[in-house]
């Protein structure tokens, strides 16, 4: 398995693009996404938990029910969320994909991103679809990601390459996500494309189960976004066998899903609104699973936490409340904390206790901009990770206008 350029355009067959139709006011910025396969694709989606849906997410959820797709498109600058005319628009979207590529429109996974509860009117995108399908290209991955962008500062992409069965395919995915990150089924936008044949049966376990490990344990501000949403297309244009059930293909499959997943979020996380450094919490020595994970989250997510990153102040007492009030089956006199950077490991708390420590060298750790926060609960043998940010002014500045 190898890392490969491409992104989305890097499995055989899938063709992508992005333009600004005048959704967004700043013409620099593109604000409409498309990507089509060649042939219609196995699909999969997972969607966020929050009772209050974006209309796309309604809609593609309808349309992929088959188990079946063959394009996306998606707008930024507005999530076409809480308006009474969602899902109309939502339909028209992919109506319009349809009169343009000659897709059935509801093979189309339509998604939106930005401003809750603006009307979203359709002109501009009708007005620029002729455009939109005009600008997709087997080398198109790049004006899709900056298309799905809203407060991102940094383009989101990866690929890789797998064999099964001696049959070379490829995975890669983009992903926007930048503030509103406390997912819980799912993660922000996030669009990936498969050239392996693989069972929609077996695509929807696929991505069920990696996004437990993965987007579920990402948290950026502890909003839980509107319109979250992941999907994965798989064309099956490599060849190999069509994987059907639970074997040694499927888990390659699996491994290398999770690879592009993992980098994604890290790169959400380390995107975060305002945010100056990622932030990786690794739990182990849990008595369970669900610990581990609620332990490494209530950790990410402590705003005194990461309000301490951003000071680059080695404030371990914060990781241990965290851990007190996010988790219940945990010996809080057996918690050992550590930080850990490019600039060296220090070790701050042994069995639930201060121990001494180089504040000096704790400074030079924490300064960096990717943090390891490493927790063992010496209670088990379970494990988990989470990612997230610091939190800065920035932050307030970036949403305290968001709207205006």
């Amino acid at each position: 398995m190898k890392i490969i350029e491409g992104g989305v355009c890097a499995a055989q067959g899938f063709k992508a693009g992005g333009i600004h139709c005048g959704i967004r006011k700043n013409r620099s910025k593109r604000d409409l996404a498309l990507i089509v396969s060649d042939k219609k694709a196995t699909a999969a989606a997972v969607y966020t938990t929050n009772l209050v849906k974006g209309a796309p997410l309604t809609v593609t959820k309808s349309n992929i029910a088959d188990g079946y797709a063959q394009a996306v498109i998606c707008n930024s600058g507005n999530a076409n969320t809480c308006n009474a005319n969602g899902v109309e628009i939502a339909n028209e979207m992919c109506s319009l994909v349809a009169e343009a590529t000659g897709v059935d429109a509801k093979d189309v996974v339509v998604a939106s991103t930005g401003v809750i509860g603006e009307p979203l009117s359709i002109e501009p995108i009708k007005n620029g679809m002729a455009e939109l399908n005009e600008s997709i290209s087997y080398n198109g991955n790049l004006a899709a990601a900056e298309a799905i962008m809203t407060t991102d500062t940094k383009v989101k992409s990866i690929a890789v390459s797998f064999e099964i069965d001696g049959v070379e395919c490829k995975i890669g995915g983009i992903a926007k996500g930048s503030g509103m990150i406390h997912p819980n089924m799912a993660t922000m936008l996030v669009f990936i494309t498969t050239d392996c044949a693989i069972s929609s049966e077996m695509l929807k376990k696929a991505l069920s189960s990696d996004i437990t490990e993965t987007f579920n344990m990402i948290s950026v501000d502890g909003d839980t976004s509107t319109n979250d949403m992941v999907t994965v297309l798989a064309n099956g244009m490599a060849g190999n066998a069509e994987i059907t059930s639970e074997g040694e293909a499927f888990s390659t499959f699996m491994k290398a899903l999770n690879t592009v997943t993992v980098h994604l979020c890290r790169s959400i996380a380390a995107d975060g609104e305002g945010a100056t450094k990622l932030l990786e919490c690794s739990v182990q020595g849990a008595q369970s699973l669900a610990t581990a994970k609620a332990a490494a989250k209530a950790v990410i997510c402590s705003s005194l936490l990461k309000a301490a990153m951003f000071g680059a102040d080695a404030n371990w007492g914060r990781v241990l409340c965290a851990i007190g009030y996010g988790t219940t089956d945990v010996d809080v006199t057996k918690v050992d904390v550590s930080f850990k950077s490019a600039k060296g490991q220090v070790d701050v708390c042994k069995n639930g206790a201060g121990i001494p420590f180089s504040e000096e060298l704790a400074k030079e750790v924490l300064l960096e901009d990717e943090i390891d926060i490493l927790i063992n609960l010496n209670n088990g043998d379970f494990a988990s990770t989470a990612w997230g940010c610091d939190l800065t002014y920035d932050y307030v500045k970036i949403n305290g206008d968001y709207r205006t």
